[in-house]
């Protein structure tokens, strides 16, 4: 048994939105989920959300898919690499996250529990 942590940050690493769900779903199934209603200038993703239901719901929310094709895709779609070094600011909020042992070991059993104790770690990420 394992949780995974879907989240959007900000440009800062500031945590915007966390969803908790097993370890064998896709994080491209709660894409939708994370950037409903928000409005966004860009959207920083890695080649997993490749996929053209996000690419679409981007685009209607008015923002920059900055997401690199992949490797199979028939048509290439032009993408700023200098914008997408900045794909890093999530890879260190979960480093960040990593540093509080409940979270990396995950002790409490019950997801709500686990929820409560990353909103309290998120919390702190604001304020540090």
């Amino acid at each position: 048994m394992s949780t995974k942590i879907h989240t959007l940050v900000d440009g800062l690493g500031n945590p915007v939105r966390f969803i908790l769900t097993g370890g064998n779903r896709h994080d491209l199934t709660e894409a939708p989920n994370l950037l409903k209603d928000l409005q966004v200038g860009a959207v920083i993703a890695d080649k997993a959300f490749d996929s053209g239901d996000l690419l679409k719901l981007i685009a209607v929310m008015q923002a920059q898919a900055i997401i690199p094709p992949r490797a199979t895709t028939r048509q290439p779609r032009p993408f700023d690499p200098h914008r997408y070094k900045a794909r890093n600011v999530i890879e260190r909020f979960f480093a960040r996250i990593k540093q509080f042992r409940r979270i990396a070991t995950r002790y409490d059993k019950l997801a709500t529990r686990y929820g409560a104790f990353i909103s309290i770690v998120a919390a702190y990420i604001w304020l540090a």
